[in-house]
């Protein structure tokens, strides 16, 4: 039963994740308000859009996170079972390997509704995969060692974005790839890759030290709980160091615009703190109702909800250019809507396709 509960409840927060970030997709297609949003240096008129804009920062970490610790938790099952530690490690290579190749050759075009080929993006999906090159290094390391690289690489991307880049040089390039963001790469590979090496260590606790479903939800809440009061003191008293974006007054709109591109350290402290907790909060619920059920649907295939739903927006919305960018909020969640009422009976399809399939493409995806 202990075993089930484990990926229940990492399957419904990663389904969750999954349907807020496609609410997010859903807003940059049909929100009026992306003809003039930098997100770089985001601006919104009112809460609805604000709020609307702010719940898609839990995404990026939340799937991060999740990626280390899964990534963790199957490397020592596959070797408990028999696995040489080799194939083990081989594997999430190939699949890093993997996940960049669907960034470039496959989401960077599908935003467009697949006009033309974009290899020159590198987005999230590839951080994700090169975070997966990195951890198959580390994934041997006890946790206090992984933890240790976690902090030390959020201490120093601070310092490290402070280096001077011209964006006619060549060192562009590789300053986007690790460190800053910009049109090149926004998801900068350094700052999210101490994410999944956390993750990698809640995995310890989530899957090994905390074996009692309680004590996994209590112990989750109280330490995400404390991480994002922690990131509130490095907002309101980290100064340039902990933030990119002025604090503004504590609860005001502008103390909770964390800059995310690039993640600023109180970005990274906060969203690992709500990510902990969220997991706890899932892990509590899970003790009591079976409500969040549905959204393991999701959850269990991310990586088909992800590179699916982007196109279906994409050609929805050039069949219809009427639609594109042309609402507001409530247009956003009709979106979301319509997209869920295919999606969700296509991730149980494929979910099942892959529980049965042997093929080496359908078990990457």
């Amino acid at each position: 039963m202990a075993g089930k509960q484990r990926f229940e409840f990492i399957d419904q927060f990663r389904g969750l994740i999954g349907v807020m970030m496609a609410l997010g997709h859903s807003n940059y297609y049909f929100n009026a308000a992306w003809l003039s949003l930098d997100p770089l240096d985001p601006f919104f008129d009112n809460f609805g859009q604000f709020a609307l804009r702010y719940m898609g920062y839990l995404c990026a970490p939340g799937f991060l996170m999740m990626n280390g610790a899964m990534m963790y938790h199957s490397y020592w099952r596959r070797v408990a079972g028999g696995e040489s530690p080799g194939r083990a490690r081989w594997d999430f290579i190939q699949r890093g390997l993997f996940l960049i190749a669907v960034q470039l050759v496959w989401v960077n075009a599908s935003w467009s509704g697949f006009e033309r080929l974009r290899l020159e993006h590198f987005g999230i999906i590839a951080t994700i995969g090169t975070s997966m090159l990195l951890l198959a290094i580390m994934v041997r390391w006890r946790w206090q060692w992984r933890l240790a690289v976690a902090v030390v690489v959020s201490l120093v991307h601070p310092l490290l974005l402070r280096i001077p880049c011209d964006a006619e040089a060549w060192t562009y390039v590789p300053m986007q790839l690790f460190i800053d963001a910009g049109d090149f790469n926004k998801y900068p590979v350094l700052p999210w890759f101490a994410l999944a090496a956390l993750g990698s260590v809640m995995a310890h606790f989530w899957f090994e030290a905390w074996r009692d479903g309680a004590q996994r939800a209590r112990r989750s809440l109280a330490l995400g709980a404390s991480l994002i009061v922690a990131a509130w003191g490095l907002r309101l008293w980290g100064g340039s160091y902990a933030n990119i974006f002025p604090a503004g007054k504590f609860f005001e709109w502008s103390f909770f615009l964390e800059q995310k591109y690039p993640p600023s350290l109180s970005h990274q402290v906060w969203f690992a703190g709500a990510v902990i907790f969220m997991v706890g909060l899932f892990c509590l619920i899970g003790l009591r109702t079976r409500v969040l059920r549905p959204f393991a649907i999701v959850g269990r295939v991310p990586l088909f909800f992800y590179a699916v739903h982007i196109p279906l927006l994409a050609i929805f919305t050039r069949l219809l250019p009427d639609l594109y960018r042309k609402g507001a909020v409530l247009e956003s969640f009709v979106g979301l809507a319509g997209l869920l009422a295919v999606m969700l009976p296509l991730a149980w399809w494929f979910g099942g396709v892959k529980r049965k399939s042997r093929s080496w493409f359908v078990r990457m995806i």
